[in-house]
């Protein structure tokens, strides 16, 4: 690169003080909202419904302050060395009170309500956070791509990450069968396609949800499809270009940024909510907890559902994670 365009990347590319102003905002801004959900008394944390009392809502006060703290020294005194590893130690317990955002966004998108709107919104706060406390750590860091740099040639991913996108695929199977019965009016672990309608119905589905439930085709179900063709176009060449099959955009190079930013959000959340399940359903098994039957007749149809629903995430979360890494790599810009 010309010394000119590197200086003109680093006159224009966010410094510490600057990401880090952003980083204190938020902070101040999602210790504030913890305080009110405290004072107002509302949970943060629901399990089957049930709220979980005012502890999370301290921890987010508590995790906004201390974020808080370490954002103004870094405005203060620019990104030192030392403030790296508690500016990342404050990133990841953000990154943990996201958990299991894109569950709620896969709810909403359903057509159905959240057990709690303000969990949902702690949990958007805290990803956007999570964001900005890892930018502010690599605010100091000149990463500048030189000019003259070319988009590699769109290719496979290796073997062995397409083994893992077919074990993702295969993992799913058993989950959009199992709705999709249901939908189609079947019974399975002793509940009736009725039964689940009304229940859908009266957790709060919208119409275009009850609509597609009465012609056999379950919304959730098509969700596990568009994920299967997302992690398909993250290791195979017409994820980096646009097939001939794409209108007005075959041939054209994908941005890299549109499959990878739903795929690193997804991982993030699908394979610890899988992983974290599937160490809950060992322990529910095992007879060490017990396990709600909520709608189903007995606690072994509610643990039968449970099983082909968690592994399923599971499967193909860490398939998500080996597909994202792989594209990452095999799309970086090379010289």
């Amino acid at each position: 690169m010309r010394t000119r365009d590197l200086n003109t990347w680093r006159q224009r590319r966010p410094g510490p003080h600057r990401v880090g102003r952003a980083a204190l905002v938020w902070a101040v801004a999602y210790a504030g909202f913890g305080l009110a959900c405290v004072l107002s008394g509302t949970s943060l944390l629901h399990i089957g419904g049930d709220g979980t009392g005012l502890g999370p809502a301290w921890a987010v006060v508590a995790v906004g302050m201390t974020a808080a703290l370490i954002s103004a020294a870094v405005v203060r005194y620019g990104m030192r060395p030392a403030l790296r590893v508690p500016l990342l130690s404050a990133c990841v317990l953000t990154g943990v009170m996201a958990f299991s955002l894109l569950m709620d966004v896969i709810t909403l998108m359903a057509g159905q309500g959240v057990d709690s709107w303000a969990s949902t919104v702690n949990k958007a706060l805290a990803a956007a956070g999570a964001v900005l406390l890892a930018a502010t750590a690599r605010s100091d860091r000149v990463t500048a791509v030189p000019t003259g740099t070319a988009a590699p040639k769109p290719s496979a991913a290796p073997r062995s990450v397409q083994l893992a996108a077919w074990a993702g695929t295969l993992a799913f199977l058993p989950y959009a069968a199992m709705k999709t019965h249901w939908a189609s009016g079947g019974t399975f672990a002793g509940v009736t396609g009725e039964e689940m309608l009304a229940v859908s119905e009266r957790n709060g589905a919208s119409g275009i949800f009850l609509t597609l439930e009465s012609w056999g085709l379950d919304p959730t179900a098509l969700l596990a499809l568009l994920g299967v063709f997302q992690l398909w176009g993250l290791v195979r060449p017409w994820g980096q270009a646009f097939p001939r099959w794409t209108p007005f955009l075959r041939g054209r190079r994908v941005p890299r940024g549109l499959p990878l930013a739903p795929a690193l959000l997804g991982a993030a959340t699908l394979a610890p909510y899988g992983v974290v399940g599937i160490g809950y359903l060992v322990l529910v098994t095992a007879g060490a907890v017990t396990m709600r039957r909520g709608d189903f007749p007995s606690e072994g149809d509610a643990l039968l559902v449970a099983r082909i629903g968690i592994t399923s995430f599971a499967v193909y979360g860490v398939a998500l994670v080996v597909a994202a890494r792989s594209y990452w790599l095999r799309t970086r810009p090379a010289a």
